[in-house]
């Protein structure tokens, strides 16, 4: 928290030309993720240094988070009760106490809603493809790159998607199954897989400056 937060003058000062711009090249936790630090500066302006304020945005994003990814696994299978039991399950299971309970956390909690906002709208472009819904899945991932990295692993996931319970994949070797070809749904996801292919880089230049990886 003293990093993130407490000792944090760019954050302290609140929403400044001079602190967007720091968040834009900051590295100095050997991540770049100035939507973040966006975050935070909005959390000081409403909150000062109040902790539990921040406390609140993370559980309202927890919150959000639970409820987007129940709306897309319900639209994937049309399962309600079982759509609904995954997401009970993200939302108390033991592992996000951490990333809802530690304000230097905001990070995992707010990539994770632009995480969501991705499969949902992935889902909208499967059922009725075009380049306005692909690019708002390219921008929506590229916030989720700019909230944490981890997101570089979401391409896989939306390939792992589209085999179910999208049902996209043609299956070879005449078993059956009518669908899109692998090679077409790969190279569907490249400027996904270049972003992330970019990020991952980057992330690791920025590891390497603060000496976290030899």
């Amino acid at each position: 928290d003293p990093l993130y937060v407490t000792e944090n003058s760019h954050i302290r000062s609140g929403v400044t030309p001079s602190g967007l711009a720091w968040a834009l090249t900051d590295i100095h936790t050997g991540y770049w993720h100035p939507l973040t630090w966006l975050s935070l500066m909005l959390d000081y302006e409403l909150y000062g240094l109040r902790a539990g304020g921040y406390h609140v945005t993370n559980v309202l994003f927890h919150i959000l988070n639970t409820l987007i990814l129940y709306w897309v696994l319900f639209r994937m299978t049309g399962a309600s009760w079982r759509s609904g039991f995954v997401a009970g399950l993200f939302a108390l299971h033991p592992l996000h106490v951490e990333s809802v309970a530690w304000v230097a956390e905001r990070k995992d909690v707010l990539s994770g809603f632009f995480w969501m906002l991705v499969m949902l709208g992935y889902v909208r472009y499967v059922e009725r493809p075009g380049v306005w819904r692909y690019m708002w899945v390219v921008v929506l991932f590229m916030l989720g790159l700019m909230s944490k990295p981890m997101l570089v692993t979401l391409p896989f996931v939306l390939l792992l998607l589209d085999v179910w319970p999208l049902g996209r994949y043609r299956w070879g070797g005449g078993g059956g199954g009518t669908g899109t070809s692998p090679v077409r749904l790969i190279g569907e996801k490249i400027p996904l897989f270049a972003l992330a292919a970019a990020m991952s880089v980057w992330t690791y230049l920025a590891a390497r400056e603060i000496g976290a990886v030899m």
